[in-house]
């Protein structure tokens, strides 16, 4: 399993937009090869109301960066939401844990 790790840093005051674009987007990624789950929670520090954090959970590693990305859907998912991210996030990916508590 892979972790797919984005900070999202939406622009001031469009949040709600967001928010409601990106559960018009959600299907489109729900459906691809390896997709597992997906998670999307908003910063609760003060100041940080406009930051997201979005983590996917893929089969593989090809599934999220040449398959998604390949996709007609993932052309969809960047027409409705890379328009709210200033700066456009870094995308991480994650193996396994190497340690739980």
């Amino acid at each position: 399993m892979i972790l797919e790790s984005a900070l999202l840093d939406v622009l001031p005051g469009q949040e709600d937009e967001f928010l409601a674009a990106f559960a018009e987007a959600r299907p489109l990624i729900a459906v691809q090869r390896g997709f597992r789950s997906l998670e999307l929670r908003r910063c609760l520090d003060e100041g940080r109301g406009s930051r997201f954090l979005l983590q996917v959970e893929w089969e593989t590693l090809a599934d999220h960066t040449e398959g998604f990305r390949g996709s007609a859907e993932y052309q969809q998912w960047r027409d409705l939401l890379h328009r709210y991210y200033q700066p456009f996030p870094e995308v991480e990916h994650y193996g396994e844990p190497v340690l739980r508590a």
